[in-house]
């Protein structure tokens, strides 16, 4: 019986996604018009059914921003164990350049205010809703009481409007981590609803010495005739890339204006709270060292020229200022470099921390880990965790109905019924018997790349669509995607190239799993256990063979936190906790989680309109001694020493 409520749980996750599902699709097929001619980029039309749906007005959230106070500063708020602290959402009125725009804050800041607390410390948060929509919150890579996670219908009924949450946070590990909503993350996060949190290690010594610090977050917004574009209430949209911005923010801000000491080491604590965009951080003009990532200090510290964050990815970089003049913060693309704003740096009084800058520290315990983990980069992953899509938006969609039916690869083998190719085995589309047969077939979001033949991309392997433009000769044939999978080879999209088609996708037209491999579970049907004390080996597979392939995010939730074995097959040579791995397109990558932590705990994507859209899952974790009830989950404090290399023998099977 003790398992009980964890299954009701589960199953209403599943009901939850399942429903959410069938929900948008309906409202998608409902509002659905005819077929239409949309432009990619600019460029060459491409005949598609594309949703240009009429929206109801009732459906959007309010841009209205009379009567609402203005955005304050963000503040850092010192708290000690036991304090409590007060945490209010509400909508406030922010200008942007031109625009006045309505945005949602935490007590009145966008970021929401720094929270500077201890290493092994406990905190009371009250959290009033105000907002525009129920809300959460989630401590995001805090190894806290399962019940104060922050997920909806999980482990806590959602606070709604005018209602009130009384969260209990426990801070085990030093680093920097954040804090953001759970419901509809795809707009209120959008909206401003993020803050951060510095966990001052217990040990002084942890870091390398600096003379201050400072946090930033990395953040972009889709403004639009000076209005914050629109979000539906029923459903997230830009569900194929995710919403991309087009003005990129630091804390929340246009551009970042400091001074600086000549001479002076600066820690900068950096979060991309993007839904997602990759920032590729640099400091042009000062010496940049890598000291600390996600969920504490690097194995090694490294001097880095550029640091590569996806959404939710944390890194604490120590800046000395050995230049005089003007120092730039920069967002580097393989095209493109974006200005962030800058310090200008004077000869002035600094501290001593330059003395030590030069000194590349190594973790003694990273050191240790890299030793006993040889055994688990060899051995079979315990579970296997697959990346996939379908694209009904461009491919069509399985349950339209049509009179005939034909195969992609071979146009000459048609069906009156839906089936499979007798030559090649691919399921047969529907045709539209009135419609005229394309000459040729183009890419989504390379639209100079075209074929006469179906196939993919060399350049970011996603299938080619019909179109209506003349064929030209194909793409040479080649054994399988480029190197790295995606644009540039490095498998990411760094913005957003097909605009039209990602502002027309929905759940209902672009379906995002994460699918077991072992049981073929997809989302939120895939049922995991662990105990506490298991190191789990989890392989993650980003699948190419899908309708579009890119890169993901993957975040999970404070079951405990992970290492990184090795990405295609070659070792991680500088380990750091983690809680968040960048998947590129086409890519394998093994991690080991380290399960410290009761309780029934997300993973997902982290693109917020991929999370939206139901690719996430949920499992459990029970107690070692007690193998049973998730309800009465406790302190990782408590837990967290039972595990791991620093207690007894890990365990590497009873995992299902």
């Amino acid at each position: 019986m003790s398992q009980t409520p964890s299954l009701i749980r589960r199953i209403f996750g599943v009901v939850r996604t399942i429903g959410a599902q069938i929900v948008s699709h309906l409202r998608g097929v409902l509002s659905r018009p005819s077929s239409e001619r949309v432009t990619i980029s600019g460029s060459r039309p491409v005949s598609k059914t594309i949703e240009a749906r009429r929206v109801d007005p009732q459906d959007l959230f309010t841009t209205e921003t009379a009567g609402l106070s203005d955005v304050s500063r963000p503040s850092v708020i010192r708290l000690h164990d036991g304090d409590r602290f007060d945490l209010r959402i509400s909508p406030v009125r922010k200008g942007l350049d031109a625009a006045v725009l309505r945005m949602l804050a935490y007590n009145g800041s966008i970021p929401g205010p720094t929270l500077h607390v201890d290493q092994g410390s406990e905190i009371t948060v009250q959290v009033t809703n105000d907002g525009d929509i129920e809300a959460t919150v989630h401590w995001h890579g805090l190894r806290l009481e399962n019940r104060y996670d922050g997920v909806p219908h999980e482990t806590q009924a959602p606070i709604p409007i005018g209602g009130t949450f009384t969260y209990k946070v426990q801070f085990p590990d030093a680093g920097l981590y954040w804090y953001h909503p759970h419901i509809r993350e795809d707009f209120a996060q959008e909206m401003g609803l993020y803050g951060t949190i510095v966990v001052e290690p217990s040990d002084p010594s942890y870091w390398p010495a600096v003379d201050r610090q400072l946090t930033l977050t990395l953040d972009d917004l889709l403004v639009e005739g000076g209005q914050i574009a629109p979000f539906r209430r029923s459903t997230p949209t830009f569900t194929a890339m995710g919403r991309f911005g087009n003005v990129l923010l630091i804390n929340g801000e246009t551009a970042f204006s400091g001074e600086a000491a000549l001479g002076e080491v600066v820690r900068l604590y950096l979060v991309n709270t993007a839904n997602t965009r990759i920032f590729n951080f640099a400091v042009r003009g000062a010496r940049a060292k890598l000291v600390g990532g996600d969920s504490g200090r690097y194995e090694r510290e490294t001097f880095v020229d550029a640091v590569l964050l996806a959404p939710s990815e944390r890194a604490v970089v120590d800046v000395l200022f050995d230049t005089p003049g003007d120092v730039r913060l920069e967002h580097r693309t393989p095209d493109h470099v974006y200005d962030l704003g800058g310090f200008s740096v004077s000869a002035a009084e600094a501290g001593d921390a330059a003395r030590s800058f030069d000194v590349l520290r190594v973790d003694p315990q990273l050191t240790a880990e890299h030793q006993a983990i040889g055994h688990d980069v060899e051995r079979a992953p315990d579970k296997v965790l697959a990346f996939i899509s379908s694209m009904p938006l461009l491919y069509g969609e399985d349950d339209k109905a049509a009179s005939t039916y034909a195969c992609p690869m071979h146009p000459d083998v048609t069906a009156s019924e839906p089936g499979r190719c007798r030559k090649c085995f691919m399921k047969l589309v529907a045709v539209q018997t009135t419609t005229v047969v394309p000459a040729s077939y183009v890419c989504p979001m390379h639209p100079e790349v075209t074929a006469s033949k179906p196939g993919r991309c060399p350049r970011c392997w996603m299938k080619l669509v019909l179109s209506d433009v003349p064929g030209v000769p194909a793409p040479k044939p080649h054994d399988g995607p480029p190197h790295g999978g995606h644009e540039g080879g490095d498998g990411l999209e760094w913005e957003d190239l097909m605009p039209a088609i990602n502002r027309a996708s929905d759940p209902s037209n672009m379906v995002w799993k994460l699918v077991d491999r072992q049981t073929g579970a997809e989302n939120g049907a895939i049922a995991w256990a662990f105990t506490v004390g298991d190191r789990v080996k989890i392989r993650l597979v980003n699948e190419m063979e899908s309708d579009h392939p890119m890169h993901h995010p993957f975040h999970i939730h404070g079951a405990g936190r992970f290492l990184i074995l090795s990405r295609d097959g070659n070792r991680e040579s500088n380990l750091v906790w983690k809680d968040t791995v960048l998947l590129r397109a086409g890519q394998t990558v093994d991690i080991l989680l380290d399960v410290t932590n009761p309780g029934l705990w997300m993973a997902h994507c982290h693109i917020a309109e991929h999370t939206e859209s139901g690719m996430m899952f949920s499992f459990d974790v029970s107690r070692r001694s007690e193998g049973g009830s998730l309800h009465d989950a406790g302190s990782p404090t408590k837990d967290a020493g039972a595990s791991g290399p620093r207690g007894s023998t890990p365990h590497h099977h009873g995992v299902r």
